[in-house]
């Protein structure tokens, strides 16, 4: 977590709870090396969401382009 933390301007509690979180919604696998926890991103949850997300973003895309049309049009 200190490298992780290094990066970072939050305190050392708040990254271990948002990593808890990750942890919780498996989106990191976490593995105990020694004294050390490694983080891995786990992507094929990422790809899901965006997959996802991306039905909305054309959706709104072409819906906002054309709000912006009949808007510079009156």
């Amino acid at each position: 977590m200190n490298e992780i933390a290094a990066d970072f301007s939050q305190s050392r509690p708040a990254i271990s709870k948002h990593l808890r979180v990750l942890k919780a919604s498996r989106l990191v696998t976490e593995e105990k090396v020694g004294r050390e926890r490694l983080y891995t991103l786990r992507p094929a949850p990422l790809q899901k969401a965006m997959a996802w997300l991306e039905g909305y973003r054309a959706f709104w895309g072409r819906n906002l382009e054309s709000l912006k049309r009949y808007l510079e049009d009156t």
